[in-house]
């Protein structure tokens, strides 16, 4: 499977906020989550890094940077 986990990152602790995850998307100040049994999560944050081969996606919030 492709799919990654979605990772908040708040004061250098990573917590999980969403597991295989199919879509990412970028919507103006939020970033847009879908995984691959449908459920769906917008939050205010920006993209730190993607680890592609790990299937890891870091997020950091917006007011975080």
């Amino acid at each position: 499977m492709c799919e990654s986990s979605a990772y908040l990152v708040k004061d250098g602790n990573e917590k999980v906020i969403m597991e295989s995850v199919d879509i990412l998307r970028p919507e103006n100040d939020d970033i847009y989550l879908e995984n691959i049994f449908g459920e769906r999560l917008k939050i205010k944050a920006h993209i730190k890094e993607m680890h592609l081969v790990d299937h890891r996606i870091l997020l950091v919030e917006a007011d975080d940077e």
